[in-house]
């Protein structure tokens, strides 16, 4: 075993332990009989505050206070995210030994032999001399070889944990189509961006990861705007919001902060799951909003406007635009580092791999899988840091557009969506890119006060 190999092993093993080790952790706190009170104590001021609220509002519907379902929804909220922590811990377990064995069986090696035998029986190509066109056959192999190990999970999560607790709508022919689906786009975009990928790294001399990054960024940028109006429109379907009150309430919010809202869709994200989301994109002036169908059901008017203030802090406070050159400093460093053992033959060899020829598209991918991993490591976690911060500060704009809606609509959905009510605090700092509810709540309470006594 080379010293590459066996660095790369113990780094993942290690990672292996800390990551289980935090699973543990969540897992812990969530079987714990103890009661998440302060969550509950400030979910009981937002019903004081609604009651107010509607007492001065004559036809307000009255719905059950939010404490109340709050704590109806707790043991099934423990329920969902204990499946999902054990789940995990599995699936951890799984990739750990499936990569192992990849890197100790030389599985890599033979696809790349299994790929340039099938080039060479179809199309009579030479591995050295077709190189380019044998990598794209080994993508696709290696896809599918990853589709398949990932499967069994990916149908036990659909099909039993989120079908077990009221979220799973999607029939197993709509999974099938959808796999299909984004398995064909994969091939048909992930081809021609490799191809061209392959052709920068091997012809434009050793500062190749310039150009590298170049395209990276041009193919971000396309996808930005190709992902949301033409591939999403073929799993979902997308209808102009209607004439009404909504519409129109929205486009009075977009008009305030000067956000150049063309188009309002809801999409049939109930087609799939009970899960709620909505979502912005576009470029320069022509920007649409998109909300899921079930988002529409499980909150009000004035606490959708809220949440949209929110989306529209991202945009407003650059949240969008910053993460975006973030992603492409990411690719930079990485193709940087790249550049710098793209030559270093021994490394890949200890993977099974002669010295003498080592692909480049095989040798980018175990850097960008083992030698960049605990860069990625350091950097996700900064970027989950940022994110937090980056929801926070989405929240305080909201506040601060007069919306008084956001809490009592994020309590809602996350009531509807089951999310977890306690979290271990390591946990949460290393997973979560939204911060606990209870956290979100008291920060936007304090937001509340300050904007209160501005406008006395």
């Amino acid at each position: 075993m080379g010293l590459s190999l066996f660095a790369v092993l113990v780094f993942t093993f290690a990672v292996f332990v800390f990551e289980t080790a935090l699973d543990v952790r969540q897992r812990a706190v969530l079987r714990s009989p103890e009661e998440p009170k302060k969550l509950y104590d400030v979910v009981g001021q937002i019903d004081k505050h609604n009651a107010v609220v509607a007492k001065k509002e004559e036809g307000e519907k009255k719905e059950e206070p939010l404490a109340a379902q709050i704590k109806s929804k707790f043991s099934s909220s423990t329920s969902y995210a204990l499946d999902k922590i054990n789940l995990s811990l599995f699936s951890q377990l799984f990739e750990l030994s499936t990569g192992a064995a990849f890197m100790l069986a030389g599985a890599y090696p033979f696809m790349w032999r299994a790929a340039a035998e099938a080039g060479g029986r179809a199309f009579g190509w030479n591995e050295r001399e077709d190189e380019l066109k044998v990598s794209v056959l080994f993508f696709v192999l290696t896809t599918l070889v990853g589709e398949v190990l990932n499967l069994p999970i990916s149908v036990y999560s659909t099909f039993h944990v989120e079908k077990k607790h009221g979220f799973n709508k999607t029939t197993p022919s709509l999974y099938i189509t959808d796999k299909l689906k984004s398995l064909l786009l994969s091939f048909l975009i992930g081809s021609p961006v490799i191809t061209l990928l392959l052709y920068i790294v091997k012809s434009t001399g050793p500062r190749f990861y310039l150009y590298a990054w170049a395209l990276m960024f041009c193919f971000s940028v396309a996808m930005m705007t190709i992902y949301p109006a033409f591939i999403m429109p073929m799993f979902n379907k997308f209808d102009p919001l209607p004439d009404g009150p909504l519409k129109e309430s929205i486009e009075a919010l977009a008009k305030k902060v000067s956000y150049p809202l063309t188009k309002l869709f809801v999409i049939d994200g109930s087609k799939r799951s009970s899960h709620s989301n909505a979502f912005m994109f576009g470029f320069g002036k022509n920007k649409r909003i998109v909300l899921f169908d079930t988002l529409m059901t499980q909150v009000t008017q004035h606490e959708l406007l809220s949440i949209l203030g929110h989306e529209l802090g991202h945009w407003a406070l650059s949240h969008t635009l910053v993460n975006f050159f973030v992603t492409q400093l990411y690719f930079g460093a990485a193709f940087f580092g790249f550049g710098t053992v793209v030559n270093s033959s021994h490394l890949y060899a200890a993977f099974g791999f002669d010295r003498d020829f080592v692909p480049t598209f095989v040798s980018l991918m175990i850097f960008m899988f083992y030698f960049w991993a605990p860069a990625d490591k350091v950097i996700s976690f900064l970027l989950t840091v940022n994110t937090r911060a980056a929801e926070f500060a989405a929240d305080r704009y909201s506040i601060n557009l007069g919306m008084k809606g956001l809490q009592s609509g994020l309590t809602k959905i996350h009531i509807e969506n089951l999310g977890a009510m306690k979290c271990d605090w390591a946990y949460s700092a290393y997973h979560y890119s939204h911060p606990p509810l209870v956290e979100r709540l008291v920060a936007m309470a304090e937001e509340e006060e300050k904007f209160e006594a501005k406008q006395k």
